[in-house]
């Protein structure tokens, strides 16, 4: 069964209408989390904490879009 991990993380926007972070040593990372339900779960409860705060965001990245299996690993992944 294949795995679809699911990373959930926000912090404050330098502007509320765009999806750049004020400060990139302050992104909040909440976890990685092995299925979207509980990291939607995750996203909401910091979305609803922070929910004062105009130009906080959170965010789910589903880390299993980002590596195909499938495909060859590039040359900086083989230097790991």
């Amino acid at each position: 069964m294949t795995q679809r991990l699911h990373l959930v993380f926000g912090g404050e926007l330098v502007k509320p209408s765009e999806n750049t972070f004020k400060n990139v040593d302050d992104i909040h990372i909440v976890g990685i989390f092995p299925d979207y339900a509980s990291a939607y779960d995750a996203w909401k409860r910091e979305a609803q904490r922070t929910v004062d705060n105009a130009h906080m965001r959170y965010f789910v990245a589903h880390l299993h879009r980002l590596r195909d299996e499938e495909v060859a690993a590039s040359p900086t992944e083989e230097l790991g």
